[in-house]
């Protein structure tokens, strides 16, 4: 028997001409009502069902309510549309639009998963399975890119760490001095392909928050350079590392495996000494300016750990504030790179800043920080989980590319054409999405869907 309850009411007594009353009380309604743009992204990726692929079901089949794959796209499609909590689930459960997401009826199909069943599928994937979710999340967004770009002469590989701050009792979650908080210490790559702007995601590693910059790097480098060759044989590989992971193993391997890199190095006193010179002359031209000034140059360095010498661009900087000293600021790049000092720090070293763009995305609109389990590995599964968010959301940032949202990001996109109301009218031949008329993305939203398949 089913039981209709009186939905709460609140009333507004005097904010208009007459009395405004708000229920929640629409049946067959959603505010995810352009999120059918998710499914339609994963349905050209392949990326739900090639991530199920690499889970294995261990439970009872007799109390099998909800299959892994419909846990795992529930997960993704829910962070892509901006519900991070898994506690959100229960509230989403009979979402008419979530429902359709996953196969399910609208109107009549089953419940999604409860929190309860979120929380014990997060807690029940193994290292290995983990293991597998990053190498297929890394050869998903390959597979796209050899698809969408037949021909590409240089691949720009940037990696870069990022603070999880934790606030509880989370294994493996640490004292980091440096953040001067516990925290994990996630690494994340990007890919540039030739000149484009954007960064795409390709792999995300949780890490312990005590961890040394370099852990995880090499396991990294080493799975994704040879996918890249494999599916973009002859290519130019490129690697941009901040001075966190200057460190005499990373050089060798960057050596060995023959690509190009541009890796900021800390100062020392050999390298200060050598940016005297530099530093020199644009402190004359800052004092005569009354300006920040920049000169730059390079040299040739071997630290004691080196098995060979090399090649060190100098940015020598003066920066000049009013009512201040000048104060000097060199940077120095190491590079196997020819280009003149100015250019190779300008234009190739300082764009890898940008992914510090695509970090706060991942931060802000996708959850990366919700590390709250208790176990590291159910938080490393989040942390793919959301990654695999933005690669649904980095497909609809190039579906978009002509349309006014071409330089949106995730929340922008996200407000613009995923969370819009709608009312789902379900008959015998068809299921029609009633979005509301007013709506002032919608020639945007109906450009996007034709270039996802509809028509």
């Amino acid at each position: 028997m089913t039981i209709d309850t009186v939905a709460q009411t609140v009333l507004f007594p005097d904010l208009c001409d007459r009395p405004v009353m708000a229920a929640f009380d629409q049946a067959h309604s959603s505010s995810d009502g352009g999120a059918v743009l998710l499914k339609a992204a994963d349905r050209r990726l392949g990326m739900i069902d090639g991530l199920a692929a690499c889970l294995s079901e261990r439970r009872t089949s007799t109390r099998v309510h909800h299959s892994l794959r419909d846990l795992l796209a529930q997960r993704i499609y829910g962070l892509a549309c901006g519900h991070a909590d898994a506690n959100d689930a229960d509230t989403l459960a009979d979402d008419p639009i979530h429902k359709l997401l996953l196969d399910r009826d609208p109107i009549h199909g089953h419940r999604l998963a409860s929190q309860p069943t979120i929380s014990r599928f997060e807690n029940g994937v193994s290292p290995r399975r983990l293991y597998r979710l990053g190498e297929t999340l890394a050869d998903t967004v390959i597979a796209q890119h050899r698809q969408r770009r037949r021909r590409v002469r240089r691949i720009t590989v940037d990696l870069d760490l990022t603070e999880d701050a934790t606030h509880g009792a989370q294994q493996l979650a640490l004292f980091n001095g440096f953040y001067r908080g516990w925290c994990y210490l996630p690494l994340v790559a990007f890919l540039t392909f030739d000149r484009e702007p954007r960064q795409y995601l390709v792999a995300a590693l949780l890490r312990p928050g005590t961890a040394p910059a370099t852990v995880g790097l090499r396991g990294v480098l080493q799975r994704l350079l040879p996918k890249l060759w494999r599916a973009f044989p002859g290519v130019t590989i490129r690697v941009r590392l901040d001075a966190g992971f200057a460190h005499p193993d990373i050089f060798t391997l960057l050596d060995e495996a023959g690509v190009e890199y541009v890796v900021a190095m800390p100062a020392n006193a050999v390298l200060n000494a050598a940016a005297t010179p530099s530093l020199a002359a644009a402190r004359v031209v800052a004092t005569v300016r009354g300006t920040s000034a920049r000169v730059f140059g390079e040299t040739t360095y071997q630290a004691k750990s080196w098995a060979q010498a090399r090649r060190v661009v100098i940015k020598a900087e003066v920066v000049a504030h009013p009512g201040r000293a000048l104060r000097d600021n060199p940077r120095f790049v190491v590079t196997n790179l020819r280009h003149a000092p100015e250019r190779l720090y300008m234009q190739i070293y300082a764009a890898r800043g940008d992914s510090e763009n695509r970090i706060k995305e991942l931060h802000h609109a996708l959850a990366l920080g919700r590390t709250s389990c208790t176990r590291f590995w159910a938080n490393q599964l989040r942390v793919l989980l959301s990654a695999a968010a933005y690669v649904l959301m980095q497909t609809l940032q190039l579906a978009a590319d002509h349309t006014g949202l071409r330089q949106a990001q995730a929340t922008r996109l996200r407000q613009a054409l995923l969370t819009i109301g709608v009312h789902v009218v379900r008959s015998v031949r068809r299921l029609v999405l009633h979005l509301p008329r007013s709506h002032p993305e919608q020639d945007a939203w109906r450009q996007v869907a034709r270039h996802l398949g509809a028509t």
